[in-house]
């Protein structure tokens, strides 16, 4: 999924389904469960299908599916990690609905999470295809 910036902001500004307040929040098939912590979003995905880039050489742990961000940060990226938030208890971020909280945005469709920051830095995230901005 990929949107210009001024309609992803537009479509983060409009209408119901807005979610406010959450720290975390997951897709319904729970496939994707992203975390707002001390001024950085950060999403996981459970499976993917692509074929997941080479980690770094100082990459120890699991690498490619989790993403991070800061809210002033102008690109965003993959994380080398140990943890997840990944969290079948979190609150669904349905279908069309989108969040907002911290300097960040992200709406959820059925072809994946998209979220952003204030710069435009972010990511598309789904089972097939993660592209980070």
């Amino acid at each position: 999924m990929r949107l210009a910036p001024g309609v992803v902001i537009a479509m983060f500004l409009a209408g119901p389904g807005m979610a406010q307040g959450m720290d975390s929040f997951r897709s319904p098939s729970g496939n994707i469960a992203c975390m707002h912590m001390d001024g950085t979003l950060r999403c996981d995905l459970r499976e993917v299908s692509n074929r997941l880039p080479r980690p770094p050489s100082d990459c120890d742990l699991e690498w490619g599916k989790a993403f991070e961000m800061t809210a002033s940060a102008r690109h965003a990226g993959r994380i080398c990690h140990g943890d997840t938030v990944l969290d079948p208890g979190a609150p669904v971020l349905r279908y069309g609905a989108s969040w907002q909280g911290g300097g960040f945005s992200c709406i959820s469709s059925e072809s994946g999470m998209s979220c952003r920051n204030a710069r435009g830095a972010g990511w598309d995230l789904a089972r097939g295809k993660q592209t980070v901005h």
